[in-house]
């Protein structure tokens, strides 16, 4: 017996070695993917682009649910024309799909496939019942403190100005690009882009034009992004997750009094449910831009976390429970569950017969909307509610590449104008106009370049919405320098 327990100590103790030789090896072999990049020379900022940025935010451009208020952005495209003539007389303006606007800067070698930057010109609407928390009112375009301050600073005017301004700066230069690019800007992104970016993206496909790669917002150079990483974190969106908006109802053959209440009612069957769905949210995964973001950022982490990521054969398990503690990353890491309508009954002494659940699901790419149904289905074990996957989902959009030559030209741009950054693909949790894009390239990225801290992040939608002078100087830099090396 004594051999015998000898043995398994010896096998126990071999496989500990083993497995702590294979940690160790993956560690030491988790070299940094970062491209070396000289950093570029520090342009003079031009003092006046933020009274520019400060001018549009003052246009009313609001996306409501029930209505289009069309003279707010009939006035920003007037402004849009008079702030930067050179960029209306150069460039074709494509008549499609207003009040969106494309305009074409065509390239030196139209045999060359396009690159298309986008942004968009609508803002979510502002609560009454918060103006008064706001410290400038919201599209009052103040310029103070060193920000700029109003509704669009951060989502999503900062990047129509900025491409507007480069292009523009570019052209004083006489910068002629051998690439043809494509400006796309939407008018109701913050609607799903229906009437604006799907049209215009309807029309690149008529025209039978596809792109290099397409960059429209997203991630962003954030700070405190990942644990044991000490330099900001410059994410570029590879994908963003689809949605999916599913109706649970139930129906029973009768109601009742409330006086005399049988054993299940409806509204009880459908708690019970709802209750399931919450104690079982869809699996956890690590893979597709979640795990290339470990790939890329964890070998610039310290010591413990490189190991940890370097062996997510071994602690994936463990990665996923610390994701999953807080909502931000828990998003990135499965497709989330979040009940919005509950209704039932129509009087406090009836039994009703009927009830049903409105339940929105963020969708992480491998899955579907039907998936997700497929899942819930199995999951409330109730033949009694119907599951039903209401118009508009969406599915995920593919995942793009990062070894495309639009990925590597944003990447290097980082690199030139954040040299301190590390550089990585990630998940896009939100949705963007670029979905509707997804069929005319196999490249769409999304980032904004501008860096944040995590406290700014609840800015965006949000109350005190501004972006600093500087950050929006660094912005310009960096897409002029993109366009410069995309078209060269």
């Amino acid at each position: 017996m004594r051999k015998f327990f000898r043995r398994i100590f010896r096998l126990l103790f071999l496989a500990i070695l083993v497995v702590l030789a294979i940690v160790i090896f993956k560690t030491y072999t988790f070299h940094s993917m970062q491209v070396a990049i000289d950093p570029v020379p520090r342009a003079a900022a031009d003092e006046k682009a933020p009274e520019r940025l400060a001018g549009a935010v003052r246009f009313e451009t609001v996306s409501f649910e029930d209505r289009m208020d069309t003279l707010p952005f009939l006035n920003l495209d007037t402004f849009l024309q008079t702030t930067f003539p050179r960029v209306f007389e150069r460039m074709e303006r494509i008549d499609v799909a207003a009040p969106s606007l494309v305009l074409k800067w065509a390239g030196a070698k139209p045999m060359l496939p396009p690159v298309l930057l986008m942004g968009h010109l609508d803002v979510v609407p502002t609560e009454k019942e918060t103006i008064a928390e706001w410290t400038e009112s919201p599209f009052s375009g103040k310029i103070g403190d060193g920000f700029v301050w109003g509704r669009g600073t951060l989502d999503d005017k900062l990047n129509v100005m900025g491409l507007l301004e480069s292009a523009d700066a570019l052209l004083e230069q006489n910068y002629q690009p051998e690439r043809t690019i494509y400006f796309s800007f939407g008018h109701d992104e913050e609607l799903g882009g229906r009437n604006g970016a799907a049209r215009i993206a309807d029309y690149f496909k008529n025209q039978g034009i596809r792109f290099e790669y397409v960059l429209d917002e997203g991630l962003l150079i954030l700070d405190g992004a990942l644990p044991g990483l000490t330099r900001p974190l410059a994410m570029i969106g590879t994908s963003e997750k689809g949605e999916a908006t599913l109706r649970l109802e139930v129906r029973l053959d009768e109601g009742g009094h409330s006086s005399m209440p049988p054993g299940e009612t409806a509204i009880g069957i459908l708690s019970e449910a709802l209750n399931r769905l919450h104690e079982n949210p869809c699996p956890a995964r690590l893979d597709g831009p979640t795990l290339e973001l470990l790939q890329h950022a964890g070998p610039e982490t310290s010591p413990f976390f490189r190991a940890l990521f370097a062996n997510t054969w071994l602690t994936k398990g463990m990665l996923i429970r610390q994701f999953s503690q807080s909502a931000s990353s828990n998003a990135v890491v499965r497709t989330t569950t979040a009940p919005t309508i509950v209704h039932a009954g129509v009087k406090n002494n009836v039994l009703p017969s009927t009830g049903y659940a409105m339940v929105n699901f963020r969708i992480i790419p491998g899955e579907t909307p039907e998936s997700v149904a497929g899942y819930v289905e199995k999951t409330i074990r109730e033949p009694r509610i119907a599951v039903t996957i209401l118009p508009g989902a969406v599915p995920p959009s593919p995942v793009s590449p990062t070894n495309t030559f639009g990925f590597q030209a944003i990447e290097k741009t980082i690199r030139q104008i954040f040299p301190e950054a590390v550089v990585s693909p990630a998940l896009v949790i939100a949705q963007t106009d670029s979905r509707h894009f997804t069929g005319l390239s196999d490249a769409v990225y999304r980032f904004t370049p501008i860096r944040l801290t995590k406290a700014d992040l609840s800015r965006i939608h949000g109350i005190n919405e501004r972006i600093s002078v500087d950050g929006y100087q660094d912005l310009l830099r960096f897409y002029g320098q993109l366009i410069v090396n995309s078209t060269q």
